[in-house]
């Protein structure tokens, strides 16, 4: 069941407390920030000012610095001060990991400080099992409590507000041996720091709980709202997809894992991580925040939560298959036929092409999804039907039961599924739904549908059609991985039929389909590439180094590949990656095969060439 706060249906922003940060509050009644994060060397002072100029003329309201040393956390005041000068009041962030001195000096000359639970106290981890009596358990809590008491003075004293940042890939030891590497674990390390900060009265919190596997980000914000409502708080969210990558899978993972979370009311500041120029990730970000937040004010939809839908472990809805649709088979990608196409990339094949009233001379090799009333029964082909009202019209359960097609396509809105529509249903499992909605939150739209049909008992597999009219290939995929993420994270998705009405070519919007599928974890059709954005602890040109890896690996359907800047999160993040490249100081870099590092510390000129061999050498093995 879902928890009080969300509505599962009609979008409203989650209410939170309002957290001053310089002269731009977050939460609130404030709407959603946007905000990027240097990747200059911070002790570099007008290195760092010229990019941070970049950011915020770019539209960017907060903006992060990597403060890896005292020295860097110094420098924040020089930074600062020039910002000032040249009229830029935007809030700085400091970034700390591993070392709470920082944070206290950072906290003198930044608006905010962000502290990663997982390396604040606790020692790096290193993927050992420690045991703990319960006792010996809270003596490291109050470890914990001495050393961020102290911070949170210096912070109250200064006016700076924090931001709590759980990273999935930098879980402590001590979190890990007590609850595994879980959503539960993540949330407990946010929580154990910000029962410090209630019981101090410290109030500037904001709070972050982030990875690179989507599901894994949303099921862990879900459940820590949650948690947090259950003991009285309502700190604002900073949401973020780590090394979600560059170009169009880096928007398109990004817009699935935040466009779900925004799609609920959560979320109060964002961050789209791209492997490009910092500058960059902005009008993405713009873009995402400003689309999912239109919504508000949408007429109502009298969704009906079904009993069976469990909001934190939500599980694929039940279905029984129709030919390749539903059951355990993956979910299916339709195309559009109906316009003028170019032929598939072989890579990102349809399995079905809607082609209307007329098929095609040239066939691909796949299923057409055409009109019922003029359907011939031609093999390869499948009828599709649609309710009518208009007056005259042959009843639709007659026109279904009539026809001998073995797979039938039938289209259908939340307010046409009616008695007569669920009845039909029930007598005919070779129904495939295509599920079509004109609401301005179509995803509340489609939720209320599926809903009802799991309130039913109705196990006729479901076909989200999602419709657009872009001419900008990062309209398209940011839109349509924001309305389809939550659906696919939900279970309630058991094929993607995308329909644009622009001047953006076919199999970038086959393409486009299949991206978001990988993105949400359930149909693997490429490469996926976990890398990060890139910060001042990078010591080597991640942007080409990613575009090398790339190249040379894309045939390689289904493998994982992380690339990482450095080791705050690198080990930890790609742990579930077959292969990674990890920054381990100046121009140096250490290969790992899942969570075993393979070889330490290769020249960077020489380690894209060692990480191929390996890839290589293995799959030559197999």
């Amino acid at each position: 069941m879902c928890f009080t706060m969300i509505d599962l249906f009609n979008y409203t922003r989650r209410p939170t407390t309002e957290v001053h940060i310089g002269g731009t509050p977050l939460g609130g009644n404030n709407p959603v920030r946007i905000q990027s994060m240097t990747n200059t060397v911070t002790k570099d002072t007008e290195a760092c000012v010229e990019q941070a100029r970049r950011i915020v003329d770019a539209g960017g309201e907060y903006v992060r610095l990597t403060t890896q040393g005292i020295a860097e956390a110094e420098n924040l005041k020089n930074i600062n001060i020039a910002l000032r000068s040249q009229g830029y009041m935007t809030p700085l962030v400091a970034d700390v990991h591993f070392n709470p001195k920082v944070a206290e000096v950072a906290a003198l000359y930044a608006e905010k400080v962000r502290i990663n639970p997982g390396n604040y106290v606790d020692a790096a981890r290193t993927f050992k099992h420690l045991d703990y009596t319960d006792e010996e358990y809270k003596l490291e809590l109050q470890k914990i409590r001495d050393r961020f008491v102290p911070f949170l003075n210096i912070c109250k004293a200064n006016h700076t507000a924090i931001r709590i940042g759980v990273n999935h890939g930098s879980l402590s030891d001590r979190i890990m041996s007590r609850y595994g590497d879980t959503p539960e674990g993540m949330v407990e390390s946010c929580m154990e720091f910000l029962r410090i900060c209630v019981a101090e009265q410290f109030t500037d919190v904001v709070i972050s709980i982030k990875a690179s596997n989507t599901v894994v980000m949303v099921k862990t914000v879900r459940l820590l709202v949650s948690v947090m409502e259950k003991e009285g708080m309502s700190f604002p969210l900073h949401l973020g997809v780590t090394e979600a990558g560059d170009g169009e899978d880096g928007r398109i993972k990004s817009a699935v894992g935040i466009g779900a979370l925004l799609a609920d009311g959560l979320g109060d500041t964002i961050r789209v991580s791209l492997s490009e120029a910092p500058e960059a990730e902005i009008p993405v970000a713009r873009k995402l925040v400003d689309y999912v937040t239109a919504h508000a004010g949408h007429p109502y939809i009298p969704g009906q939560e079904a009993a069976a839908f469990d909001y934190f472990s939500p599980q694929r809805r039940t279905t029984h298959a129709v030919g390749n649709i539903g059951g355990e088979h993956v979910p299916v990608v339709i195309a559009d036929g109906y316009h003028s196409r170019e032929a598939s990339d072989p890579q990102f094949q349809p399995d079905y092409i809607y082609v209307g009233r007329q098929l095609p001379e040239c066939r691909e090799a796949c299923s057409y999804i055409v009109d019922a009333d003029v359907w011939t029964g031609e093999k390869g082909t499948y009828p599709a039907f649609m309710p009518s009202e208009e007056e005259g019209s042959i009843p639709l359960f007659i026109q279904i039961a009539t026809n001998a097609s073995p797979i039938k396509f039938l289209f259908l809105t939340y307010l046409a599924c009616n008695d007569e529509i669920i009845a039909m249903l029930r007598h005919h499992p070779e129904i495939i739904i295509i599920a079509q909605s004109n609401h301005p939150n179509r995803i509340g739209e489609f939720r209320a549908l599926v809903h009802q049909l799991m309130n039913e008992g109705i196990q006729n597999p479901v076909v989200i059609f999602q419709h657009y009219t872009e001419n900008e290939k990062e309209d398209l995929q940011l839109k349509a991985a924001a309305d389809t993420g939550v659906l696919l994270f939900d279970g309630l998705c058991d094929g993607l039929f995308l329909f644009n009405n622009g001047n953006i070519p076919s199999t970038i919007v086959e393409a486009t389909a299949f991206s978001i599928l990988q993105a949400a974890r359930t149909r693997i059709s490429k490469t996926e590439y976990i890398a990060c954005p890139g910060c001042g602890r990078t010591l080597f040109d991640l942007q080409t180094t990613l575009a090398r890896i790339k190249k040379a690996t894309a045939h390689l359907k289904g493998l994982k590949i992380g690339v990482m800047g450095c080791i705050v999160n690198g080990p930890g993040e790609m742990a579930d990656a077959d292969y990674g490249y990890v920054g381990a100081g100046r121009g140096k870099v250490s290969l790992y095969k899942k969570k075993e590092c393979i070889e330490k510390n290769i020249p960077a000129e020489e380690a894209v060439d060692r990480l191929l061999e390996f890839i290589q050498a293995d799959k030559e093995n197999h």
